[in-house]
């Protein structure tokens, strides 16, 4: 069985984060590992405290999975300060580590900032040049590259912008746009627009988690960066569609929707 390692912080209420990741690991048939760098106290309705792991531990948990397991692709998420940041670089530099998936996390649904501002130059000059796929979502495109990020001709332009940063490929999520939630890769030589209809509802609690853990793993897999981004977005959009409430807020995305159905659950 193929392996793929999320390093990010951990949800309580299970919808995204290392969680997510985990749960989407486990759908797509790649066993998961993880490397938490952040405990959040959350629910459906807003995240109510942030506790930062220290950067021995986190050191510690990376040398601990790659001293013992080969790991074929590890999602990044969660990294709220410089410190972190530059921890988990060192980390990817000693193992030579090939199929990274960078999710540029910095603002919750809720709101709530879960990067230092202070830490986004950290995360261009240090993280973003050692990742295989960058997968910003629209806000966060539009703080890396500086200007506004809202519709497909900016999004092409911010790609560009971060492929310049140093990323191999960039994935832009448009889950944030106007009409169709369109998604974006771009390699360095090619624009592939991913269109789908808008799903109506509330329920999509940890989608970018989801989305980028997906491509992960496609990428442990073995599948080129088109279709595990194709592949991604097909999970990700089942998952919305069959996504439930849960508490009095915003509730997941369906991780295990395809088991449940054959289950007689759904």
């Amino acid at each position: 069985m193929k392996t793929a390692l999320t390093i990010a912080g951990s949800d309580s209420s299970g919808g995204a984060g290392i969680q997510a990741d985990l749960k989407t690991f486990s759908a797509l048939g790649v066993f998961g590992m993880s490397v938490i760098t952040a405990i959040t106290a959350q629910n459906t309705c807003g995240v109510t405290a942030i506790r930062e792991m220290d950067t021995d531990i986190i050191k510690a948990q990376i040398h601990a999975v790659y001293d013992d397991i080969e790991v074929n692709a590890v999602k990044i998420g969660m990294l709220s300060s410089s410190a972190i940041i530059k921890e988990v670089a060192a980390g990817i530099e000693a193992y030579t580590i090939p199929k990274v998936v960078l999710d540029t996390v910095m603002i919750s649904k809720s709101g709530s900032y879960l990067l230092q501002k202070n830490a986004v130059q950290t995360l261009i000059t240090d993280l973003i040049p050692k990742a295989f796929v960058v997968t910003p979502n629209l806000h966060e495109a539009t703080a890396l590259v500086g200007f506004e990020v809202v519709d497909q001709p900016t999004m092409q332009k911010a790609a560009k912008v971060i492929k310049d940063m140093g990323a191999e490929c960039v994935v832009i999520k448009g889950g944030h746009l106007e009409g169709d939630a369109c998604d974006l890769l771009y390699d360095g030589k090619t624009m592939e627009f991913f269109p789908n209809k808008r799903i109506q509802t509330i329920h999509t609690h940890g989608t970018g988690c989801t989305f980028s853990s997906a491509i992960a793993a496609g990428l442990a897999k073995g599948m080129d960066v088109y279709n595990a981004v194709a592949e991604a977005k097909k999970y990700v959009t089942m998952a919305i569609q069959h996504g439930f409430p849960l508490g009095k807020g915003v509730g997941p995305t369906n991780h295990f929707f395809a088991l449940y159905e054959k289950a007689g659950i759904l």
